[in-house]
């Protein structure tokens, strides 16, 4: 027995989550502990990004080996959790981190003696609680279980993987290390105040029940250490001859939503003014402005200290008491810093003390795509795959992190003078991460630009990476015909059923320089409901560069067409088969 981080009860961090855990093993009748168990409380920033994570697992009792996976298991999930993307969710997080534990578990019984008998392999149960802003996110494979305990009662929250043979008889139907593939039992739950989770191995919870557990925690909630280690005292005393293991976590306090807090926070530092050319501003020589709007201005700037140019982006100071505003603007760095993409746009380095709140990004000396495409109105095939096929990696580097870009159109998107794309602006970006964390501000649902954003916005949906597949459609479609495909109609129409009333209009044309499998390719990627788009962009590439066989298949002619021969030979045949079938029939009357 031993956890990773033993948290004081007394740990206190005001409006951030604090928890109070308990925890306490022992092998009981047997030689030998196979349970594992740990809690881990990061220190801020993990501890809102990240949340607390507390997980326990259970030995095969079959296996001289499991005590291994059991420590392995619980290890890997608590520290390797943590060290996973800030963007990505709970539950990608945690699972990605359960899969790679399960392939390790697996190859060692695989390169073992045991290989052949995986009951003595590197197996173990494996169920982990992560209590992430006011949701707890639970993870289960085997027969520990996890329990919420509430006024004197407690409600089982997972289901125990044992198959029955008979009432005696029974076994391990699911658990780490058991099979090369692994299906992860998920939940999630919102959380309040006072909530008490009660985990345990089945050697301590078939030997008591919720009054014991209830009385536990109310002798000793000042000291849930000594409550979890009365429980285990308690199932030995019944007779227990398993390993026992506990786990108490209770939620004594969740962050403190409150917007003026949130506002608070995000203007500590001024509004930078409206900056002219040859201006001095925190360490940068303004050059001139490339673009100002109602929401932000762009400037185009020399780094004095290093004398590389940079584009500094300011907020409208005429926004600053727009909380949810600001939150997505100062969002815009955070997102450029965790994409590694070389079709992503990339932020400068900090390297002084900031004096007022603005983006440092890299320039690009080039032009946006709509600049291009007024430029190129009828440009080849080919050229248009390759601007596209390098969005789309860069759309990937958002999606492999859980993001979203959800503004993606051509002024958004930068040709270099050698031909390298960029994909800009992530003030619109939906992180997984960030988005799972509660918070006071309200944001507006779509918030990209209305001619490329994708049909299920504007019925109140959550997009996915079907959605930035539709704005990538358009602009293929816009770069190939210079129109749009449903016009401006799709931002009108804010039912499923309307939607569905759209045309789509083809691409083709009269001159006929674009092959009738890419609008069929264009037209399956535009359609209105995600769920009959491609599922992948790289389906979507696939077939922008051959004829899938679905096109193959709508569009080839018919039999007795292609071979009249092979036709006529089978109509033939059927007949003489039917001949003889009758034939057959009279002769038995």
């Amino acid at each position: 027995m031993c956890p990773l981080h033993k948290p004081s009860n007394s740990e206190t961090m005001s409006n951030h989550l604090r928890v109070a855990v308990g925890q306490y093993s022992d092998k009981g009748r047997k030689e030998l502990n196979q349970d594992f168990h740990g809690v881990y409380i990061p220190k801020e920033p993990q501890l809102s990004s990240k949340g607390v994570a507390i997980a326990l697992a259970d030995g095969i009792s079959s296996s001289q080996v499991s005590q291994i996976a059991s420590e392995a298991a619980v290890s890997s999930f608590l520290e390797d959790y943590f060290c996973t993307s800030e963007a990505w969710s709970v539950k990608k997080s945690a699972q990605q981190v359960l899969m790679a534990t399960n392939s390790w578990l697996y190859s060692q019984t695989q390169q073992s003696q045991y290989r052949y008998d995986k009951d003595r392999g590197y197996v173990c149960t494996l169920s982990a609680i992560i209590i992430k802003s006011s949701t707890a996110h639970l993870f289960h494979l085997g027969d520990a279980r996890i329990y919420r305990v509430h006024h004197g009662s407690m409600e089982q929250l997972t289901k125990d993987h044992r198959l029955w043979v008979s009432q005696q008889q029974s076994y391990l139907s699911r658990a780490l290390g058991m099979d090369s593939h692994i299906e992860i039992d998920y939940a999630r739950l919102s959380v309040e105040t006072g909530d008490i989770f009660f985990l345990a191995t089945d050697g301590v919870y078939e030997y008591t029940n919720a009054e014991d557990v209830n009385t536990a925690i109310l002798a000793h909630s000042d000291n849930l250490d000594l409550a979890a280690k009365v429980l285990v005292c308690k199932a030995y005393e019944k007779g227990s001859t398993d390993n026992l293991t506990a786990q108490i976590i209770r939620i004594d306090q969740l962050p403190l939503l409150d917007a003026d807090t949130v506002q608070q926070k995000l203007t500590e530092l001024p509004f930078p003014p409206l900056l002219e050319a040859r201006e001095i501003f925190d360490g940068y020589k303004i050059i001139r402005k490339l673009h100002g709007s109602s929401r932000s201005h762009v400037y185009l700037a020399e780094d004095i200290e290093t004398g590389n140019a940079v584009v500094l982006k300011t907020p409208s100071i005429d926004l600053r008491d727009q909380p949810a505003y600001l939150e997505k603007f100062l969002m815009e760095e955070w997102v450029a810093k965790r994409i590694s993409s070389p079709y992503v746009v990339k932020p400068c380095p900090q390297t002084r003390k900031r004096n007022f709140i603005y983006i440092a990004l890299e320039f690009i000396e080039g032009q946006p795509l709509s600049q291009w495409m007024l430029d190129n109105p009828k440009p080849d095939l080919e050229s248009v795959r390759e601007i596209v096929e390098q969005i789309a990696k860069g759309l990937r580097a958002f999606h492999r992190l859980e993001m979203l870009h959800q503004d993606l159109r051509p002024a958004n998107v930068i040709i270099d003078k050698s031909g390298t794309v960029r994909i800009i602006d992530f003030g619109s970006t939906k992180v997984a991460g960030i988005d799972e964390i509660a918070s006071p501000i309200n944001h507006q649902h779509i918030l990209g630009t209305a001619q490329y954003t994708a049909p299920e916005y504007f019925l109140g949906e959550n997009g996915d990476a079907r959605s930035d597949l539709f704005s990538l459609a358009v602009m293929t479609y816009q770069m190939l015909s210079g129109k749009l495909p449903y016009g401006a109609e799709v931002a009108k129409c804010r039912s499923r059923s309307a939607q569905l009333k759209l045309k789509y209009r083809t691409v083709l044309s009269d001159e006929g320089e674009i092959p009738a499998w890419v609008d069929y390719t264009l037209q399956k990627a535009l359609r209105t409901n995600p769920e009959k788009r491609y599922q992948e962009i790289s389906e979507f590439l696939y077939d922008l560069r051959k004829p899938s066989q679905e096109f193959l298949n709508k569009t080839r002619p018919p039999l007795i067409e292609r071979n009249p021969v092979i036709f006529w030979q089978a109509v033939s045949f059927a007949l003489a088969v039917t001949s003889l079938i009758l034939a057959a029939k009279n002769w038995s009357t």
